[in-house]
């Protein structure tokens, strides 16, 4: 098992974290404890889970749907109300099993419920224990909009299990990979050597691909744990990814999944550092080709352009009205608050089309 500092809690890594969750969870026998769940990680973690940890029998679990489209306030308002309707107290505790939905939005409720309690993230999918319940960010969607409301607040124990990700299809398995691939895109050329040919069927490569995204990402946050400066690395592909993201939620097409839609944002924001911030065309190509390789990805109509820009304006690391973007200079290295204007997204989209159309 491996273990990693936060600023404020711990992350545990391995197969074997259950016997630690049962001793940690003693100090809670006399408060409720609350299992927060979808219907995935309810039928395939779950069982699993109690019969590790015996003290999970009396948790009481609260199921919701899964899925993008229900992180959001509404969602909160019924688990605060059934939170409530239990009689939970501040010292009960919310345990979040499952992936980045379940972490933000149970990491939020907890936050607000009766000024804060205590919870604890279960990530079950790759996205979220590489990323999503890593960093202390907790929040929902508004009006489609990706993660507009929410708080800076780390759980008090994170506990990885890469065991669980043996329940994930390919596509799940794939979207978790895309954050994978932009933490060694933004810090580590060493790990994108290894992610670019393929390591993802290798299960004996999780631990490692675990541990070292959870490294990566978490001495970034160490160092700014709310956002004000190096965090924005971290961002590199969310730009226009979450633009992507929330133009297919909104619009009733077929949804992309996150790392999907980060996918997009990484091959239009390594053609934009291409252009403007040092990175080569030979690593240009080296990132399309493998991403490529990797997901099979729509054309963006042109007639969408517009509004993908509109909602990049919605992008939390805009000042006033330019839009701000995280770039490579070299594979394995980035730099933060680059300006970058319409014409070059647009650009950048088209360069985006010409690409999936030669795959």
């Amino acid at each position: 098992m491996k273990t990693f500092k936060t600023n404020n809690s711990e992350i545990y890594v391995g197969n074997d974290v259950f016997v630690l969750l049962n001793e940690y969870l003693f100090s809670y026998e006399k408060s409720k404890i609350f299992l927060l769940v979808d219907e995935n990680s309810l039928n395939f973690c779950a069982t699993q889970l109690i019969f590790k940890v015996k003290l999970l029998e009396k948790a009481e679990i609260i199921e919701i749907e899964s899925g993008e489209e229900n992180k959001t306030i509404d969602i909160c308002y019924e688990l605060w109300k059934t939170l409530a309707d239990y009689k939970a107290d501040r010292n009960a505790l919310l345990i979040n099993l499952g992936g980045g939905v379940i972490t933000d939005l149970g990491g939020f409720v907890a936050s607000t419920y009766k000024r804060g309690i205590d919870f604890i993230n279960i990530p079950t999918t790759l996205l979220a224990q590489i990323d999503a319940s890593v960093g202390g960010k907790v929040g929902v969607d508004l009006n489609g909009l990706k993660n507009m409301v929410g708080v800076f607040n780390e759980p008090n124990a994170v506990f990885v299990c890469p065991d669980f990700l043996k329940t994930l299809d390919k596509r799940q398995m794939l979207s978790g990979y895309a954050e994978a691939l932009k933490h060694a895109l933004i810090a580590d050329v060493n790990y994108w050597n290894e992610l670019k040919n393929g390591m993802l069927s290798d299960a004996t490569f999780w631990m490692k691909m675990i541990t070292t995204s959870i490294e990566i990402k978490n001495n970034i946050v160490l160092n700014d744990p709310k956002e004000n400066g190096e965090r924005k690395l971290l961002n590199f592909g969310h730009t226009i990814g979450h633009a992507v993201e929330t133009h297919y939620l909104i619009n009733d097409e077929l949804p992309l999944l996150h790392g999907e839609a980060v996918a997009v944002g990484m091959i239009c924001e390594s053609y934009i550092s291409q252009q403007i911030n040092g990175l080569t065309n030979d690593e240009l190509e080296e990132i399309t080709s493998a991403i490529t390789s990797f997901y099979k990805l729509p054309l963006i109509q042109t007639e969408s352009y517009i509004e993908l820009i509109e909602l990049m304006k919605n992008d939390k690391k805009n000042k006033k009205t330019s839009l701000n973007f995280t770039l490579l200079n070299t594979i394995g290295s980035a730099t933060i608050n680059h300006e970058v204007d319409n014409n070059m997204i647009v650009s950048s989209l088209d360069f985006y089309n010409s690409v999936i159309k030669n795959n």
